[in-house]
């Protein structure tokens, strides 16, 4: 059993700022007394590469090489004064774009052509472009919001389908926000033409309904130029996916829910500002990110568990495993050495966990550190109490601070966040948080946190097959009626029999006119189209 810290030791490990109202208890990660001292080269350093991006310097040097790179400007988006070059004052602006547009909508005076208001955004995007907006929906949305939100984050038929469903009857009232800034993802591409073809089957304009946020001059940003779209919100290029919440991806969906923007951007701005201080001890995003280099060795060798005490942070540990595996999960480091670098996260709400897997966090494999995110209101409304004395809150708080207690007397390390209540500024302020500790992180272990090599190979790979899948469809359709196995038609098409078996039994599955027969083994296995 690990001896509780002292009072002393809780006192010398917990960092508290006023504004934002937000702490950080590192009493329970075990770190050694001189780690700050034997870090303290590695901090300045990645302090001094967060100033310099800060400033505009391009270190996302291998997208844009024609320009010399691409900066790395999502810190401007809630200060425009930091921001060079003038972006300042176009950073402003959108916001007051934002901010004309939304009430436009709640007021009535941006409708649907139908008549009537829209009560109903579908939200068309994947990866950053969706989760952000998810978590703030499901954060600071409610009841009273003055628009449902529903969304196409994947390029699933099913899943579309279902949200088809949802809105049952209410395309007509329903506005559909498509976010890609290239234009080119074929996931969100796919869902705005499943969006466009619902649309028209209800007999309506779908441009009428229809909205964009996208880098000027993309693929997107020109489709919706031809079709009479209601409006264009430009992405700005020196944002990226993940950290893109502060920025039109974010603001836009947030402000038709009726969401505070402001003060989302004051609270992400409040933690910039008090996490530049070269002070270490003073540095919330500085000894977080010392936090998981001291869990892990520098080497990612323990998983991030995210814990988040508040149902509506549910989705907190999906948004920040893009946040954190997308920035640091890379093979080279910026001098092209092989690392392998990266944490792990995943997470599930509590209490539900206490249900769920702290069983193996307590007893099991050692492998991990966890993180519990602490709001200190468990209601914003009277109560009852559940036991003599007792609420459903004190509980949930019993909880969170038992399971804290249990895994640290089984060795396991772990740190608290805490704010004072789930608002826009304080989920501002958690948000900005973690994305300073991601880049200070990647600084200390020389990695670029800023481009995702291992997504775009990814994507490579999806449009091969792609077009292997089509040249396996012609060739059974140019021998219509016989029985073909895998081996004949990948050496036909001059492709790998493996992928060319998932090929065939893909189409078999999702096209009516090819048939399977399965076989005692694959190399026995039929196709034929009729």
């Amino acid at each position: 059993m690990s001896r509780a810290p002292s009072w002393n030791d809780f006192s010398d490990g917990l960092l508290r700022y006023t504004d934002p109202d937000l702490w950080l208890d590192l009493s329970r990660m075990g770190i050694p007394a001189g780690y700050f001292a034997e870090m303290e080269p590695a901090c300045r350093r990645a302090l001094d590469e967060l100033r310099r991006i800060e400033a505009g310097e391009k270190v996302n040097s291998d997208e844009d090489v024609e320009r010399g790179g691409r900066m790395v400007g999502h810190y401007w988006l809630r200060d425009p004064a930091l921001a060079p070059g003038g972006l300042g004052v176009e950073i402003e602006r959108k916001v007051a774009e934002v901010k004309a547009f939304a009430s436009g909508v709640h007021k009535g005076e941006i409708r649907p052509p139908g008549g009537g208001e829209f009560r109903h955004l579908l939200l068309v995007g994947i990866g950053g472009s969706a989760l952000g907006p998810q978590l703030a929906a499901e954060a600071l949305g409610g009841p009273g919001a003055p628009m449902t939100i529903h969304f196409f984050d994947n390029t699933d038929p099913d899943g579309i389908d279902r949200e088809l469903a949802a809105l049952d009857g209410q395309l007509g009232r329903t506005l559909t926000l498509v976010i890609s800034k290239s234009g080119g993802t074929k996931e969100t591409r796919n869902g705005m033409l499943e969006a466009k073809a619902a649309y028209e089957a209800a007999g309506l304009d779908f441009g009428a309904h229809a909205v964009a946020v996208t880098g000027p001059g993309s693929k997107l940003d020109e489709f919706a130029d031809r079709g009479g779209w209601i409006g264009r919100f430009p992405m700005e290029d020196w944002v990226g996916g993940r950290t893109s919440i502060t920025s039109v991806v974010g603001l836009v969906p947030m402000a038709l829910l009726g969401i505070d923007i402001e003060a989302f951007l004051a609270g992400a701005a409040a933690t910039d500002g008090k996490t530049r201080t070269a002070d270490v001890r003073g540095n919330a995003a500085l000894l977080l990110a010392l936090a998981w280099h001291h869990a892990g060795g520098g080497r990612g060798e323990k998983d991030m568990v995210i814990l988040p005490y508040k149902d509506r942070l549910g989705l907190m540990s999906k948004y920040l495993q893009q946040l954190v595996m997308e920035s640091l999960g890379k093979e080279l480091d910026r001098d092209g050495e092989t690392v392998h670098q990266g944490i792990a996260v995943y997470g599930n709400k509590g209490s539900t966990d206490q249900h769920a897997y702290v069983q193996q966090l307590r007893d099991g494999l050692h492998n991990f550190f966890a993180t519990f995110i602490e709001v200190r209101e468990t209601r914003a409304t009277p109560g009852i109490e559940v036991d003599p004395g007792a609420t459903t809150g004190d509980y949930l708080e019993g909880f969170l601070r038992g399971t804290r207690r249990a895994l640290f007397e089984s060795g396991r390390a772990s740190l608290t966040l805490s704010i004072p209540r789930l608002d826009a500024y304080h989920l501002g302020a958690l948000i900005a948080l973690y994305e300073r500790a991601v880049s200070l992180y990647a600084a200390m272990v020389n990695i670029n946190a800023y481009h995702q090599p291992g997504v775009e190979a990814g994507k490579k790979a999806a449009g091969e097959f792609l077009e292997l899948l089509a040249k396996a469809e012609a060739h059974l359709a140019a021998n219509p009626g016989e029985p073909l196995g895998t081996a004949s038609v990948a050496a036909a098409i001059a492709a790998d029999p493996e992928e060319t078996f998932h090929a065939l039994h893909h189409l078999a599955a999702n096209r009516p006119s090819i048939s399977a027969q399965a076989g005692p083994t694959p190399e026995d296995d039929r196709f034929t189209h009729q």
